[in-house]
């Protein structure tokens, strides 16, 4: 997810501490960083569900190092498996954009369990470049999801947050933020998208 708006707030509702920034006891080990691709509109993966993470091991941690340092190089403040390729149900999310390590979160398996109220903002999106416009989401989300060594954890996101639970979610759905804008705002940005795919520059 790509966005200019950086202001959230979560509230953790288990006991569990989610994602990336737990303490180097508890996360399988990492080795190196790898710099993905961002996997632009177009491609089949990204409109495709995605399958459950079944195994929680070194390498899955690895993955979701690698999709950090993807998301950081490309600005974000959210990435989704999809967006590097890959048909797997995990996301990475950090509105701080590396500022605060706590802000890290890996999602494996995430669901939606409770959400309400209303925001309306401008939002982005890596795997579409340039493009953005307003979509409504949830002012207050709480999402159910396991972190990188497959501990379960609740957590409540608002404003920023929730927005990008929402997003990261509905690409492991093979849903884009586009599909939520108005038909001609939408078949403008597709026909944009199809000249610069046949002037290689997409």
């Amino acid at each position: 997810m790509a966005t200019k708006d950086n202001s959230t707030s979560s509230e953790p509702v288990s006991a569990a501490v989610p994602g990336a920034g737990q303490s180097a006891s508890a996360q399988p080990a990492v080795v190196r960083t790898k710099i993905y691709p961002i996997t632009k509109y177009g491609a089949p993966v990204l409109e495709a569900r995605t399958k459950p993470v079944e195994k929680f091991d070194d390498e899955l941690a690895q993955l979701c190092e690698d999709m950090f340092a993807s998301m950081y190089a490309a600005s974000g403040v959210g990435l989704a498996a999809p967006q590097i390729g890959l048909g797997l149900r995990l996301a990475v999310i950090d509105v701080s954009l590396g500022k605060n390590p706590e802000a890290k979160l890996v999602l494996a398996n995430p669901e939606i369990i409770q959400f309400e109220g209303e925001q309306r903002e401008e939002e982005g999106c890596l795997s579409l470049p340039s493009f953005r416009g307003n979509v409504a989401r949830p002012q207050y989300v709480t999402l159910r999801a396991q972190d990188a060594t497959g501990k379960t954890y609740e957590m409540k996101g608002e404003g920023l947050l929730a927005r990008a639970f929402c997003h990261e979610i509905d690409h492991l759905n093979g849903v884009l933020f586009i599909q939520y804008l108005g038909l001609l705002k939408r078949d403008l940005i597709r026909r944009r998208i199809r000249k610069l795919q046949k002037a290689g520059t997409w």
